[in-house]
């Protein structure tokens, strides 16, 4: 069983942390409807959808995979690089004491869970705004003596690793080499979003499907065209605010 662990709309979404897109009105009623359809997604593909409660005073608290990072052995619960998003993850560390072990990342590193991207026993961590060079470090420090290898990663023009990069299918990621380097996945399959769609990378990869935002149409026939099963989605709203479909969920193997 895959547990989907995600976390309702703040309705002070509105307020949310922006790096790289301009503010824009945001109607946190259509994206808690949005959200619904996203948790209806999820529980489609098979998956156990645990539903924390809305953090009022906490705008980015839907984007509950910057709280954590979980992996068979442990969960490491972040610490958030935009300061006001630090309160978020108390609340996401007690529910995961129900089926992981806890490390936590101490200060003064600082670690989004939307910069962490596992490939197997591989880790590619993105050095971004949010995610420091001392945060990578912890988390080869916990990581690599459990058998994972860490790669640092740099990411630039983007909020986070995955905004730029995504696996879609076991051997291929889906990418904007814009935004990072394609070298750094010699080894895999790389599929480029297109040109018109730069924000296209991020995409959510479960039981064989790919969920996907329905504003990237012409990456989405690319997907297509090379056989991935695509679910497509409408976050458009949670979008406004730097949100994509990984940046929604933790999954946790039971």
């Amino acid at each position: 069983m895959t547990i989907a662990l995600t976390r309702a709309v703040s309705p002070s979404l509105a307020r949310c942390e922006l790096t790289h897109l301009a503010r824009n009105p945001i109607d946190p009623t259509r994206a808690a409807a949005q959200h619904s359809n996203y948790e209806r997604c999820l529980a489609k593909l098979g998956m156990e959808v645990v539903h924390l409660p809305a953090l009022s005073d906490l705008p980015d608290s839907v984007f509950i995979e910057d709280t954590a990072i979980v992996l068979d052995e442990l969960a490491i619960i972040t610490r958030p690089g935009a300061v006001a998003r630090r309160a978020e993850t108390a609340s996401v560390a007690e529910a995961l004491r129900a089926y992981r072990d806890l490390a936590f990342i101490e200060e003064p590193a600082t670690v989004d869970g939307g910069d962490v991207l596992m490939v197997g026993r591989q880790v590619y961590v993105g050095l971004s705004s949010r995610t420091s060079a001392s945060g990578v470090a912890q988390i080869r420090q916990i990581l690599e003596p459990l058998g994972y290898w860490v790669t640092a990663v740099a990411v630039d023009g983007c909020l986070h690793l995955k905004s730029a990069v995504t696996p879609v299918a076991p051997d291929m990621v889906l990418i904007n080499r814009h935004w990072v380097d394609g070298g750094v996945f010699h080894d895999m399959r790389l599929v480029e979003v297109d040109p018109t769609e730069p924000y296209a990378a991020n995409a959510l990869r479960v039981r064989g499907a790919v969920v996907f935002p329905t504003a990237f149409r012409r990456t989405r026939d690319r997907l297509h065209d090379l056989g991935i099963a695509v679910l497509p989605v409408d976050v458009s709203e949670l979008a406004k605010a730097e949100g994509g479909v990984t940046c929604c969920c933790i999954l946790v193997e039971r």
